[in-house]
């Protein structure tokens, strides 16, 4: 049954030029839906998504909603998007704040995270270690009574007197190449993780994800905030002409706005907020896998609401190189309960692609509505990753 549909008006800027881009056009003038979860605005009841998970829930979340971990090349500790800010006002204007986020990857999440305000984020990630390092993010935001001291406890410095609040990202980074690393501290703060996670939250973690949250935040102090998403204790915690963790903090959206999780002391706290009611729920799970992000969907669905934004990265791109992983990917998206107007948010490695993108990055970060993309997978126009590409803004 046919619920509802993209408006018009928000159909992309399309080239005459482009197959897909064509096709994309006759969908929303024909009013095709492209899959049975839609729901619009007029159909929609109230969510029931509570306003706090208590911890055993989390964590049984975490745990029946994830399926077996998987491989990926990189540690990954923080993004290469350095322009990833640029879509926050496109994906504000097309579904506001509220309403469910699903990403993947570690933090750069929390910037999308706090400016959305979502009822409720997932961030699926194949790498178990990537689910971790979220519970590590959680403990010290949680911890943290603003953004001074959660960079403190993240990097194992210590600030002396702390910075006054309201200090723009960049002033407290600076602030912070000042202050040498503290192994006295590091053990503290490490040993003060494991007592949020497991005594606090009561978080039972084997000794297995033990020694992976340990070597975790031993790149963080390691590295400081110079860390990058190449590092890793085999070939050193340099930049590797890759953004580091300052880069990314201090980066702006196309109108000079910062809005990372750090670039204000509201952001922050409404990063904080989600973390303490538990609405950030880690998982692992593969895009192309059976369970993950279909068990996501029925748990939404159950609760009468919709995801409006699913931040992709550049998965995609390897999804298309690996069989019919893409297919499978699109094929559990299409289970999902989805807002009208939600986004696909993704990252094009072709610098230059965006006419408006961060003068050194190295990728593009551009939105597609998720019924584009699904309507034209259905009738089998969507083949390549190239068609992915036509399909994005």
């Amino acid at each position: 049954m046919i619920i509802g549909v993209p408006e018009a008006s928000f159909a992309m800027e399309m080239s005459s030029h482009s197959p897909v881009r064509s096709l994309s056009r006759i969908l929303l003038a024909t009013g095709f839906v492209a899959g049975l979860a839609v729901v619009a605005p007029s159909c929609a009841r109230e969510s029931t998504i509570p306003e706090r998970l208590d911890d055993s829930t989390f964590w049984s979340m975490v745990n029946d909603l994830s399926e077996p971990g998987g491989y990926f090349h990189s540690d990954n500790f923080v993004s290469n998007e350095l322009g990833f800010q640029y879509v926050i006002p496109e994906m504000l204007s097309a579904v506001g704040t509220g309403g469910v986020y699903v990403g993947v990857g570690p933090d750069q999440n929390f910037t999308y995270v706090s400016a959305m305000r979502p009822r409720i984020a997932f961030i699926v990630d194949i790498r178990r270690q990537n689910m971790l390092q979220h519970l590590m993010y959680k403990a010290l935001i949680e911890m943290s009574s603003d953004r001074a001291e959660f960079m403190a406890r993240l990097f194992s410095r210590d600030w002396g007197t702390e910075p006054e609040s309201g200090l723009e990202a960049d002033s407290l980074f600076t602030l912070m190449g000042t202050i040498p690393r503290d192994s006295t501290l590091f053990l503290v703060n490490l040993a003060a993780i494991f007592d949020r996670l497991t005594r606090h939250h009561r978080f039972p973690l084997d000794s297995e994800d033990s020694a992976s949250l340990h070597y975790v935040y031993q790149a963080f102090f390691e590295a400081g905030t110079a860390l990058t998403y190449s590092s890793n204790s085999m070939r050193g915690f340099g930049g590797r002409g890759m953004p580091s963790y300052r880069m990314l903090m201090t980066a702006t959206d196309d109108e000079n706005n910062n809005r990372s999780y750090l670039g204000s002391d509201e952001a922050f706290a409404a990063l904080k907020d989600l973390q303490e009611r538990n609405l950030i729920v880690p998982l692992v799970g593969d895009f192309a896998g059976p369970k993950a992000l279909r068990a996501v969907g029925d748990w939404v669905r159950d609760r009468d609401a919709v995801i409006d934004v699913f931040y992709v990265s550049n998965v995609e791109q390897y999804l298309f190189q690996q069989g019919d992983d893409w297919r499978r990917f699109y094929e559990n998206v299409a289970t999902m309960p989805r807002g009208r107007r939600a986004l696909f948010v993704r990252s094009i490695s072709n610098r230059g692609w965006r006419p408006r993108q961060h003068p050194y990055a190295r990728s593009s970060s551009v939105t597609s509505p998720i019924e584009d993309v699904l309507g034209l997978f259905r009738i089998g126009r969507l083949q390549r990753y190239a068609d992915i590409i036509d399909l994005s803004r």
